[in-house]
């Protein structure tokens, strides 16, 4: 088994004021059982400008909530799909200058049990559009660097590239192929 990977990442986008808090997120690299991988596309247009976004499913962590329940509601919300939870990838901190925050994502590799019903919030239908990408992995790389002309882009390009590639020497010793 590979090594858990540690990244900390600095915000080189935006000038650093000051952080006033942090967010424990749990975040998961998901793929099928042809080695398709599911990402949500995420169109915004607030503080961080009018931006349209790859990202890995995941979110904040609940009140009480470990990290293995908060990544397997947030896959059945965002992507509509329960999941065998292979092994944690690692951990990414990074911060987000513009709002003030220091996230601490938890990233898991899993594989899909099977398709449900997604129970996104008001705020992720009508605010961010989420949807879901099903892509092969140059596909994903792919789209990671059109998303990259925007500093948020640059930002979860940052975050994620290192976790996906990963994520693909995870799978190919574990016999799939992407």
């Amino acid at each position: 088994m590979l090594d858990e990977l540690y990244l900390e990442l600095k915000d080189e986008e935006w000038p650093f004021d000051y952080i006033d808090h942090d967010r424990q997120i749990a975040r998961a690299i998901v793929v099928d059982k042809d080695a398709f991988f599911y990402f949500v596309r995420v169109e915004r247009d607030d503080e961080f400008g009018k931006v349209t976004l790859i990202e890995t499913a995941g979110g904040g962590v609940e009140k009480g909530e470990d990290l293995l329940t908060a990544v397997r509601r947030e896959l059945g919300e965002e992507l509509g799909v329960e999941v065998d939870i292979l092994c944690k990838i690692g951990v990414v901190s990074d911060y987000y200058n513009l709002i003030h925050r220091h996230n601490i994502n938890h990233y898991f590799l899993g594989v899909i049990k099977s398709f449900k019903e997604r129970h996104l919030t008001k705020a992720e239908l009508e605010s961010f559009h989420l949807s879901v990408l099903k892509l092969t992995y140059q596909e994903a790389l792919s789209a990671y660097e059109s998303c990259s002309g925007t500093k948020l882009g640059r930002l979860i390009k940052r975050r994620e590239l290192g976790i996906l590639m990963q994520a693909k020497k995870l799978l190919e010793r574990a016999g799939y192929t992407a």
